[in-house]
């Protein structure tokens, strides 16, 4: 029973190899039916041949695309193949040849054939050997995240037939730490020096696929001037502010200039550095609706223009060290002359005085606001005294003329009215 078991086995497992039986005596063995081979490289289809003992080998060759019933051309007579088709058999049993620099244009099947002595001793190995040419092609994506993983896959259009060993590229440098029998690159927590343009290639051939362009993407960064010694540079600063912002320029801590523009002409290294510009333009304005009359608070609002933005206030009264209040806003609860001072990480800046005298307030900043409008003073005074049938508003400036200050009374005299 074991022996009529095995005939049939080993009967499937012959019929396996290609070409192994053909009719009296005469057969065309292939080690590989299929082969798929990288771009430019060199191809060896190995084949065996067997033919009757009685006729003798006059000549062998090789050709493509046979056809049955039709005479095949020698490829070795071809021009396309006479420089690249080597024969490295015998007239006996071998028939391998190699064929180098194969392209995609070389992909056909093909087929051994010998020719004996005798008329009907001629015959070709069907069905041949197939064989196709590939290239290599980076698969990547287009973008990437900084800190995300990423892979990378080296695809062929077919299984190469020998066994690969993949060589990784970033802008034509070799990356010799990636080098393995896996067609994928996995890049771990990307980061930006990760940008660039990737191939790969196949461990002991020539061919380099076409680049890929990895792009990582990040988030914006600290921006910062680069320029060669001796040349000038321009350094511009841009605020929406009302009033418009008062602009300094500082190096270090160091004041260095003021306005919007700020020059640097023959530039050294003396000059590199971080510019910066603390908080400008702080004031104090008084908020207050209807009539206030004695024991009532007045409410400060402190504001400025300042990069980035002043994030702590400090109140304090004039002729006092220490501060009686903090925060944007701040009540007062007694008359004086109050001023705040805001603050971010490259400096501080403090508003001019405002004055809180009188025992009743109306409509207090309205009126500072008109005046403010008119007369541009340093330091302005308002006290507001209770009279008879109205409210006195009496105004000193440190200077100025009688005519605008007879100006202003008639205005707010016109606004009370």
């Amino acid at each position: 029973m074991s022996v009529r078991m095995a005939s049939p086995l080993l009967l499937i497992f012959l019929l396996m190899i290609p070409d192994v039986f053909s009719e009296n005596g005469w057969r065309v063995s292939y080690r590989h039916s299929h082969i798929c081979a990288l771009k430019n490289s060199s191809v060896i289809m190995s084949c065996t041949y067997k033919y009757p003992t009685e006729y003798t080998i006059m000549n062998v060759f090789w050709t493509k695309n046979a056809v049955k019933g039709k005479e095949s051309p020698d490829l070795s007579e071809d021009p396309e193949y006479s420089q690249r088709l080597q024969y490295l058999g015998d007239k006996q049993q071998n028939c391998t040849i190699r064929l180098s620099h194969v392209t995609q244009k070389d992909s056909h099947k093909y087929c051994f054939r010998f020719i004996t002595d005798q008329p009907d001793g001629k015959w070709t190995g069907y069905p041949g050997v197939t064989l196709t040419v590939t290239d290599l092609q980076v698969e990547a994506p287009e973008r990437v995240t900084e800190g995300h993983n990423v892979s990378l896959t080296c695809k062929s259009s077919c299984t190469l037939t020998d066994r690969a060993t993949f060589i990784w590229y970033r802008n034509s440098q070799p990356l010799t730490e990636r080098r393995d029998g896996n067609n994928q690159l996995l890049l771990q927590s990307v980061r930006r020096e990760d940008a660039g343009r990737y191939s790969c290639a196949l461990h002991g051939h020539s061919y380099i696929s076409p680049a890929a362009h990895l792009n990582v993407t990040y988030p914006p960064q600290r921006a910062f001037v680069a320029v060669m010694e001796g040349d000038s540079v321009t350094l511009s600063c841009s605020s929406d502010s009302n009033p418009p912002a008062e602009i300094s320029w500082f190096k270090g801590g160091r004041f260095v200039g003021s306005g919007r523009i700020y020059s640097i002409y023959s530039i050294s290294s003396d000059h590199g550095g971080e510019y910066k510009y603390p908080p400008k333009n702080v004031s104090v304005s008084i908020t207050g609706s209807g009539e206030i009359v004695e024991g009532d608070s007045v409410t400060l609002i402190c504001s400025s223009d300042a990069n980035p933005p002043a994030l702590n206030f400090s109140w304090f009264k004039e002729n006092q060290s220490s501060a009686v209040g903090s925060g944007q806003s701040f009540s007062a609860l007694q008359s004086g002359r109050f001023y705040c001072e805001a603050h971010n990480q490259h400096g501080s800046q403090r508003s001019d005085a405002v004055t809180v005298t009188g025992e009743a307030f109306i409509n207090t900043l309205l009126y500072l606001h008109i005046i403010h409008q008119f007369v541009n003073y340093d330091d302005l005074h308002l006290s507001v005294h209770p009279g008879a049938d109205r409210n006195v508003i009496v105004i000193a400036a440190t200077s100025g003329g009688l005519f605008i200050i007879i100006i202003i009374i008639i205005i707010i005299i016109w606004f009370i009215m």
